[in-house]
């Protein structure tokens, strides 16, 4: 159901991009910002459950505060979650795990500084699967449909953008974490090239792939915070001509996995791109790549084994099995084998890279489809991995809904380091790929 003319004019199914301008303005405070976001999520969220704490009085407070200072940096005034394996020195940092309950670190995560002193309001922890790796999964359900997933391991992040809760949101991704669940509660997410943003203060699980990512809805959201973590060439005020744009449709080696919505999302982009006067051709990609998902998984586990060898260490019985199993190494994972997945992927990222002579940018799938029924799954990465570990950036980018009435996305790619660029173009086709979003108020049950 759309969202009433009275229920859209309340500030938080603003953008951040529209609230920001407001707060420029002077027809919109901070204060009037946050009230709205805690309103939206004390009505909503006892069903969708995207927030694991939320603390009203200190986002209030900070609010206050930052409306009696002039601008204090592109994210000021602006509420923001913060995924519950990511460091908050004044709110709990519990990983989703029994181990960790009211864990209290002693500062702030890199990115979580960042945006604080680019003048965000942290407004809470949003549910992640445990470790943002494996064992318990969040409670968090999907706003458009409370049976189905929102993905995972961003959960919390993805459905409170999703569901109009905060206009903005940290992701990470290790596999498919941050740009499925774009995909999935029908936003946009940035999940920029490997190492551009710190993640010191984040739960390690794989130091080759683990990146730090933001949600939004829109282009010019996932810009603001772009800005705040100064991200090279951002500045740049180059407008993109779809006209003549080289837009290059790859299916990747993983194309039979694709579902009707996936099938439906990618089609109807090409054509929408076509009209607009892009020039739209197909990429296959070498057989090497075939071998990107094996390689994604061998590096993941077998850097997990590190990663959670302490926790199984001072833990024991106590941690779920997924992380005894990662930690004892389980299957088996050779040094020859991350040597050779290692090989792989830096052949693969070069050979990708040098494609960008004869194409401006790739658009690929985000997820296998819509959000699968039931809280058990958050959905297949497989149209995520490689992506990830070729450290290339993605965005992602809403298309269509598919035959349950649930969003499908598709996500547009570019070589490393290519952030802002890849942004400018988002800003160009994304009104002509994402026209058929809804706003709504209430979800069917």
């Amino acid at each position: 159901m759309s969202a009433s003319d009275s229920s859209r004019r309340e500030p938080c199914f603003l953008t951040a991009a529209e609230a920001a301008a407001a707060i420029r303005a002077g027809t919109l405070t901070s204060e009037a910002l946050v009230r709205s976001c805690l309103e939206r999520i004390e009505a909503r969220d006892p069903i969708v459950k995207a927030w694991l704490h939320v603390d009203k009085a200190k986002a209030i407070a900070t609010a206050r505060e930052r409306d009696k200072y002039p601008d204090h940096g592109p994210l000021h005034g602006l509420p923001f979650g913060v995924k519950d394996m990511i460091d908050t020195a004044d709110m709990p940092t519990t990983y989703n795990s029994n181990c960790y309950w009211q864990h209290r670190p002693a500062k702030d995560a890199a990115c979580v500084a960042v945006a604080r002193h680019s003048g965000a309001v942290i407004l809470g922890k949003t549910d992640t699967v445990e470790f943002a790796a494996a064992g318990r999964k969040a409670a968090t359900r999907n706003p458009y449909h409370l049976g189905h997933t929102p993905g995972g391991s961003s959960s919390g992040s993805g459905a409170a953008v999703g569901d109009w809760q905060v206009p903005l949101a940290f992701g990470t991704q290790t596999g498919g974490s941050h740009i499925r669940p774009a995909s999935f509660n029908g936003i946009y997410g940035l999940k920029p090239t490997w190492g551009v943003v710190s993640r010191e203060g984040a739960k390690q699980y794989s130091t080759m792939l683990d990146t730090i990512g933001w949600y939004g809805r829109s282009v010019a959201d996932l810009s603001l915070v772009a800005k705040a973590f100064h991200i090279a060439d951002i500045a740049c005020d180059e407008t993109i001509d779809v006209s003549g744009l080289k837009v290059a449709l790859c299916k990747t080696p993983y194309w039979d996995t694709a579902e009707a919505g996936t099938h439906k999302a990618f089609q109807l982009a090409a054509e929408r791109l076509v009209k607009a006067g892009a020039r739209v051709t197909d990429l296959t990609l070498s057989t090497s790549f075939g071998g990107m998902y094996d390689a994604q998984t061998t590096v993941m586990f077998g850097e997990g084994r590190a990663s959670f060898l302490s926790e199984h260490l001072v833990h024991g019985p106590a941690l779920h099995q997924d992380f005894t199993d990662r930690a004892l190494n389980s299957r088996n994972i050779t040094p020859a084998e991350l040597v050779a997945a290692y090989d792989l992927a830096a052949a693969c990222r070069k050979e990708f890279d040098s494609l960008f002579g004869d194409i401006d940018v790739v658009l690929t799938p985000a997820s296998t489809g819509e959000a699968p029924e039931g809280l058990h799954t958050t959905g297949d990465h497989v149209f995520n991995a490689m992506w990830t570990l070729l450290h290339v950036p993605c965005l992602a980018i809403p298309c269509t809904f598919g035959a349950k009435g649930l969003p499908v996305g598709i996500q547009i790619v570019g070589p490393r380091f290519s952030d802002a660029k890849l942004m400018r173009i988002a800003a160009a086709i994304a009104p002509l790929i994402d026209v058929e979003s809804k706003h709504v108020t209430e979800r069917a049950a």
